[in-house]
């Protein structure tokens, strides 16, 4: 899917960590892991195209009965089921499946069509592009990261 909200520029709204996505703290080193995953070019940033082409296949992922749309209950299986391991740790408050929902549903029919979910993507790479060029580098990823641990 090419996404609209790419050529936009200035978007901003509260963070979704995730890729547009049910949000979880990550580990430093798991940080680190996902950005070498989402460089699929190895040249040591990340383009709105690298990060849209990750929130394309996480919008699939979760979108469990192919209707187009992601639901709460399809979020929150998701995290149960994609972050099992981490469930014993908690789920930060702040982004709650419904409250993510609620944030990028821009029609208010209480799900996602790929457009919202792909605008809450562009939303968090605009986020951590701190310098406005188009890239996240390493640095702005990790400042991203500890941003949304800390809260602010």
């Amino acid at each position: 899917m090419k996404n609209p909200w790419l050529k936009l520029s200035g978007v901003g709204l509260a963070a979704m960590l995730g890729l547009g996505a049910p949000t979880v703290a990550l580990a430093d080193d798991e940080a680190g892991s996902k950005f070498i995953s989402i460089d699929s070019n190895g040249d040591g940033q990340i383009s709105a195209v690298e990060f849209e082409a990750v929130t394309d296949r996480k919008f699939v992922e979760i979108d469990a009965n192919r209707d187009g749309r992601v639901t709460v209950m399809e979020m929150d299986n998701y995290k149960a089921k994609a972050h099992k391991e981490k469930a014993d740790k908690g789920w930060d408050a702040r982004y709650t499946s419904a409250s993510q929902v609620k944030k990028l549903d821009t029609n208010g029919d209480g799900s996602l069509t790929e457009v919202e979910f792909a605008a809450g993507g562009q939303i968090k790479f605009d986020e951590m592009d701190s310098n406005h060029d188009g890239l996240v580098s390493k640095t702005e990823w990790e400042a991203g990261h500890a941003k949304h641990k800390s809260g602010k």
